[in-house]
């Protein structure tokens, strides 16, 4: 059926026939055809009531609930959403990226997303503009990923129009969940790293902070993940291919970043970066709005090209197309992929050079700020009282040389004064205690790439030296030494020459004593010296045809090096920030205590519960009181004095349902299995990783199977719980092992979801092609998640966050945050088992000798495994890596075997808890009502007081 764009009474549907134009569907035709006066008089009423709701009476709190059960916006009006659809329909006639034949979903939502969009730049500018008037100290993100997700719900609801535009939509004959399910996600992350970004702005944006995010923006993402009979298959993201509607390309706003090259002393004295290879990273601005408040963050992605004399006119007509667009190419495909594979020198190259361009394009913006906002009068000595710059992990350490670089050579200042500057102004968050993420950088690769920096990283590397002697002393050297191997930014390296006089070890005094009477030996003795020398001669001989070992090779260490060049350093957890003080950089932190901090993750409540979970919220809100908890989640705690009045307990248990249902039509819709509702719902979705252990998962499953398989139909009722287990998450394009994982879980899955005995007992899904948007239907929906990770070996973790924050129960080590969430929800809330950190080594040392046994059920379960059941696939390298005691991929390096009868055990407790389903339920509000101190707000205001030193700055 069609759709007339001015019936407000036209029967709802989603999509035109092919042969209906838009102006065909209009019953009167000029109404479409708005001009630009009347559209901005239209746009201008609409967004002044969106910016002065805050100042507007609220209604009665029991009004604000629908029958549905979510919460509409209170400034929802006929007037409104007449504003909205004629904003609507401008677009989709003047400003449209699809033809005019169609007004299909696809046209619609964009049409939706510019008309928001109008909303949000008002603000944009505005707080723009406010912000450069009052020049106060702004915070600046840096991270390779920013994993956003959809934009249009979010942005509606933080301006609290989402009933306006539900009720616009709706009289154009459309549904906005439908046209918000058209929006790609951006492809601009991949798991906890990217999201907690993003959830970083959303809070910094709704808590009114001066503050950027800075990233790339990736055409092609990671990748775009496909399930098939092979496991995981990776294509490009497509995300990019009809266009951004949320992003503005910023064409005045580009900056040169140089490659190669060599460095010279100029006439000045001065040392010059010159020649090479040059580009351009051009701004693609992003708003990002807060949630009831008018201020909007700006989110800076940079693209890159080649300026175009780089394009070789002669070439391309002499017929030599490549070589002509050989510039173009190299410097477009800087932004094409996230985290390309760095296997071979190229791959590592074009890694470099990525975060080289993240970093000096941020920085030059930045100091072209600070001057304009000085007048061009900058004084450099207050540069770290106007900028605070955040490296998220280790991926924009490059700031710190590229910051000295510019001071130095280009604004002419000492090393000293540099230094002080760059120090104050840098801050490390640390996201990691694995060895092979604290990144190294091969320096001969890093010299040929970015010789400037490597003479500024050695300067760095030797005042470091320099501090260290003259903390520790040098009674000690061979203490001396071990310390400043283990701290030293270069890896491998001789010492400068400054301090190596201190390791010059004495020579033993050979001096013979003349005055002592010579002996002159016999003749024996004359043969056995002889033969000595000739056993001498020969061990030289056989030492010298030995293949000599090789060196190691010199590497830059950037987490040293942002320890080195930074004011402060945060873990993202409790035990994790103090495992990094311990151990990841114990000396470190006897060098500088007061560098180090924690500063534990959060979510944003608005993505992760208010606009995700609109059923929950509303009866949260509806028992609290209060819809102030969505910007003060310490509110959520209140729900504990009511965790065992039945009233709640039923409409907790009715909205978990409902959440459920939904899931169920996703799944079938997405991997083509049908499950029950009734079922537990047991959710572990993550990064594909040995240490987060979906192995060990999908071991207790396959167990649970076996044990299912080995008793009656009615004894199998009595003692299982029906479950449907369901996985999710990207296995890295070159990590061998976790794809072996991806493809055992698929087709664990596939046997026992056809088979009869198993029916609904037990169902196993793997979701394909996990992000943002999936993780908003799973979460809602979960009952039970898994965070299992080796202890010690998770920084933190938000999902954990997430899932607790829906109500969902946790089964987990004490890892990461998981120690807090327990903490706060309380022990009986959270079923906890396995190793605890402090064992971690010592059980990897038992192993190593020999002396671990593993348990019977562990080797009953591999033994299945190896049986066939699953399929032909050989899966004796995935087993293999469970045994044995040494050797690369061997050994049970993550201590699954070690873990696995406790985590069975610890799986009983778990169904015997949901039998009770008043306990389950009350356990569920509880975690709920623990959550609360989990929110990214929290978060956000540490760090302002304690790294970044802003304040709130909310526009007038």
């Amino acid at each position: 059926m069609a759709t007339s764009l001015n019936s407000a009474t036209s029967p709802p549907t989603d999509t035109l026939p092919h042969c209906c134009s838009i102006s065909r569907c209009i019953n009167k035709p000029s109404k479409l055809f708005l001009t630009r006066t009347s559209y901005s008089r239209s746009l201008k009423g609409s967004v002044s009531a969106a910016k002065n709701i805050s100042s507007e009476p609220k209604q009665k709190l029991k009004d604000t609930i629908t029958e549905e059960g979510g919460t509409d916006d209170l400034i929802s009006s006929t007037r409104e959403a007449a504003a909205i659809a004629s904003h609507i329909k401008y677009h989709a006639e003047f400003t449209p990226l699809y033809s005019p034949e169609r007004f299909e979903l696809p046209k619609a939502f964009f049409a939706t997303a510019q008309s928001v969009r109008d909303a949000l730049i008002i603000n944009w500018n505005a707080t723009y503009e406010y912000h450069e008037k009052m020049n106060v100290k702004q915070a600046y993100y840096l991270s390779m990923e920013f994993l956003q997700g959809r934009a249009l719900l979010n942005a509606i609801g933080n301006l609290e129009l989402t009933g306006a535009y539900s009720e616009a939509l709706r009289n154009l004959g459309l549904n906005l969940e439908n046209v918000a399910c058209q929006e790609p996600d951006a492809a601009l992350g991949n798991g906890g790293l990217g999201r907690l970004a993003s959830c970083f702005l959303d809070s910094l944006a709704t808590l009114n902070y001066p503050a950027w995010g800075y990233g790339l923006r990736y055409k092609y993402g990671l990748f775009k993940q496909k399930i098939t009979s092979d496991g995981q298959e990776e294509v490009a993201e497509n995300w990019l291919e009809m266009g951004n509607p949320w992003e503005i390309t910023r064409n005045d706003v580009s900056y040169p970043v140089k490659f190669y090259g060599k460095v010279v002393t100029g006439s000045d004295g001065r040392r010059h970066w010159t020649g090479g290879e040059d580009i351009k990273a051009v701004a693609y601005d992003v708003p990002i709005p807060g949630y009831k408040t008018k201020t909007t963050i700006n989110l800076r992605l940079w693209s890159t090209k080649a300026p175009s004399e780089d394009f070789d006119l002669h070439a391309f007509n002499a017929g030599e197309h490549t070589k002509a667009c050989e510039g173009q190419a190299n410097a477009e495909k800087i932004c094409y992929v996230l985290y390309p594979g760095d296997e071979s020198v190229e791959g590592k190259i074009l890694r470099l050079k990525q975060q080289y361009t993240l970093c000096s394009a941020s920085l030059q913006d930045i100091i072209a700020r600070f001057e304009r906002r000085s007048g061009g009068h900058a004084n450099w000595k207050d540069f770290p009282q106007k900028v605070a710059v955040q490296m998220n992990d280790t991926h924009p350490t490059l700031c710190i040389p590229e910051l000295m670089r510019i001071l130095i050579d280009l604004k002419g200042m000492s090393w000293k004064e540099a230094w002080d500057i760059t120090q104050r102004t840098m801050a490390y968050t640390n996201h990691t205690v694995l060895p092979e993420a604290l990144e190294k950088w091969s320096l001969e690769l890093m010299q040929k790439l970015l010789p400037r920096h490597v003479e500024i990283i050695e300067m760095v590397d030797e005042q470091l030296i320099c501090s260290i002697i003259s903390e520790r002393g040098t009674s000690d050297p061979d203490l001396l030494e071990k310390k400043l191997n283990a701290m030293r930014i270069l890896e491998n390296f001789d010492l400068p020459a400054s301090v190596a006089d201190i390791f010059v070890k004495p020579k033993a005094d050979t001096a013979v004593d003349l005055s002592e009477e010579l002996e002159v030996p016999d003749e024996a003795a004359a043969a056995d010296a002889e033969d000595e020398l000739e056993e001498t001669d020969t061990q030289k001989k056989e030492e010298v045809d030995q293949e000599p070992v090789p060196k190691p090779p010199k590497m830059v260490r950037m987490a040293n090096l942002c320890v080195a060049g930074g004011h402060a350093v945060n873990g993202v957890a409790e035990i994790h920030s103090e495992i990094v003080k311990d151990e990841v950089f114990s000396d470190f932190y006897k060098l500088w205590p007061e560098k180090f901090q924690n500063k534990t993750n959060g979510v944003t409540p608005r993505r992760w519960i208010r606009f995700c979970n609109p059923h929950l919220s509303n009866i949260i809100t509806k028992w609290i009181g209060t819809e102030n908890w969505v910007q003060d989640t310490e509110k959520l705690a209140e729900l504990r004095e009511f965790a065992d009045n039945e009233d709640l307990q039923a409409e907790w248990t009715a909205a978990k349902r409902s959440n459920k249902i939904k899931l169920v039509s996703f799944l079938k819709e997405k991997t083509g299995y049908s499950v029950c509702p009734d079922a537990m719902f047991d959710i572990q979705v993550k990064r594909i990783h040995e240490y987060k252990r979906q192995l060990l998962n999908i071991l207790g499953v396959v167990y649970r199977y076996k044990k299912m398989k080995e008793i009656s139909a009615v004894e199998r009722k009595a003692k299982f719980v029906p479950r449907v287990c369901v996985f999710g998450g990207k296995a890295f394009a070159t990590y061998v092992q976790a794809k072996r994982i991806v493809k055992f879980i698929t087709d664990v899955g596939a046997k026992i979801n056809h088979d009869s005995d198993i029916g609904d007992l037990l169902k196993v899904v793997f979701v394909p092609d996990y992000n943002v948007s999936v993780a908003e239907l799973l979460i809602p929906a979960s009952e039970l998640s898994q965070h299992i990770s080796t202890a010690g070996m998770e920084a933190s973790g938000t999902s954990n966050m997430k899932f607790a924050m829906n109500g969902c129960i946790l089964i987990g080590t004490l890892d990461g945050a998981n120690v807090e969430i327990r903490e706060e929800v309380g022990e009986d809330n959270f079923f906890l088992f396995g190793a605890k950190a402090p064992e971690i080594a010592g059980l990897r040392q038992e192993r190593a000798e020999g002396k671990f046994v593993p348990d019977a059920r562990f080797e009953e379960v591999k033994e299945f495994v190896r049986s066939g059941v699953f399929g032909p696939y050989n899966y004796d390298a995935l087993m293999g890596s469970l045994e044995g005691n040494e050797g690369y991929g061997r050994a049970d390096y993550f201590l699954v075997g070690k873990d696995f009868p406790s985590y069975i055990e610890c799986q009983e407790k778990v169904d015997d808890a949901y039998r009770d389903q008043k306990r389950w339920t009350r356990m569920s509000i509880l975690n709920t009502a623990g959550s609360y101190k989990f929110s990214s707000d929290r978060t956000i205001h540490e760090y302002a007081r304690e790294i970044w030193n802003i304040e709130p700055l909310e526009l007038p």
